[in-house]
């Protein structure tokens, strides 16, 4: 239950506005011409303002990739641009955030970052049908036009003043969707009328805005001083790994300090463990170094920082271990699984450390057992 509460703390605290001390910018009045605007997109070309002028409604869009709200609003985004593009609308999404003023810990909803190189990867994988601008370098579009959340909606007429700021709709959760503001606002542009709600409050995650690279910093200090230990693992310990009775989603790591593969790689589980441990996750690594290399093992895993459970094999007999944890493991490592609650693999990753691939299958898996 405080596991729960925890995550549902942080999770509040992200969608809240911006508190008393908190850099905030006004958002643009009722009215008001677009601001302009010129930025690079994932498509690998600049689009300014005046490239929608012939557009008789413009929708410009805040947003990002890693809040989960803006991530419930991809489709419905991409069903806008689809539904409204013969009519001539443009529908523009920027993201506003500094990737550089983004915790770990508030990743803990997504498989990727606010980075340019990630906005590509997310749009790749989504397959956007609309521009999605980056003003995370210098977020001037974003302090001209004040969205205080991702997502935040402007709705442009012909003139480009502006008609309708606010949510896309009524709902999150696209069940739940009883007013499609934009939509109705865009309606009534095209058909020259008023739009029937010009104004609502904007519900998401509160926007990145730059300058807060030393507590970022603080924050990483904190997590870097997080002792580090290294305890003994035989078969039944391994069996109680496999079956898994947290209750959490745990991923397992197996790895060795003489494999080049999994050197190289393993800060990137310090990362996943970073992003998602205050949700049901855990990590557990699994060193198939000798008994004797203990001291050597734990000296590189203080060099990560990885303060999550680590383990080491405590025996020179490796068969009997690999068949406790997983008969279809062969191995090789690195090797990594990802366990359900319930005991299942849900994943698995041989050879390699793709860090993609697994935060993809573990919000995936997480996300799943959501409410509706």
């Amino acid at each position: 239950m405080k596991r729960v509460l925890c995550a549902i703390a942080l999770w509040l605290a992200a969608l809240a506005p911006a508190s008393a001390g908190e850099i905030s910018y006004p958002t643009l009045a009722l009215g008001a011409p677009a601001p302009d605007f010129n930025l690079p997109g994932v498509d690998g070309r600049a689009h300014a303002l005046k490239d929608f002028a012939a557009a008789p409604v413009l929708v410009v869009v805040f947003t990002c990739n890693h809040c989960p709200t803006a991530q419930y609003y991809e489709e419905r985004l991409k069903q806008l641009a689809a539904d409204y593009s013969p009519k001539g609308v443009a529908v523009v999404a920027i993201s506003p955030n500094d990737p550089r003023s983004v915790r770990l810990d508030e990743l803990g909803w997504s498989d990727l970052g606010d980075s340019f190189e990630e906005m590509k990867l997310r749009a790749k994988e989504r397959q956007f049908n609309f521009p999605y601008l980056y003003d995370g370098e210098s977020e001037s579009v974003a302090r001209a036009y004040g969205p205080v959340a991702t997502p935040h909606a402007f709705v442009f007429d012909a003139a480009r003043k502006l008609r309708y700021v606010g949510r896309l709709d009524d709902s999150e959760r696209p069940q739940g969707v009883k007013t499609s503001y934009v939509r109705d606002a865009v309606e009534a542009l095209l058909a020259g009328k008023e739009p029937p709600v010009t104004q609502t409050r904007a519900v998401g995650c509160s926007v990145k805005w730059g300058g807060k690279a030393a507590s970022v910093k603080a924050y990483l200090d904190k997590l870097a001083a997080e002792p580090v230990t290294l305890t003994p693992a035989d078969a039944g310990t391994l069996q109680t790994l496999r079956k898994n009775p947290s209750g959490k989603f745990r991923l397992v790591a197996f790895w060795a300090s003489g494999s080049a593969p999994c050197v190289a790689g393993f800060h990137e589980f310090v990362t996943i463990n970073r992003m998602y441990r205050h949700r049901d996750f855990e990590l557990v690594t699994v060193s198939v170094n000798q008994p004797g290399e203990n001291e050597s093992v734990l000296e590189f895993l203080r060099k990560q920082q990885a303060a999550n459970r680590n383990l080491i094999i405590a025996v020179t007999e490796r068969e009997k271990l690999i068949k406790a944890f997983d008969p279809a493991w062969d191995g090789t490592v690195p090797y990594t699984v990802l366990i359900s609650p319930e005991g299942d693999i849900v994943a698995r990753q041989s050879g390699s450390i793709e860090p993609l691939p697994l935060r993809r299958a573990i919000v995936k898996a997480m996300n799943e057992r959501k409410p509706w």
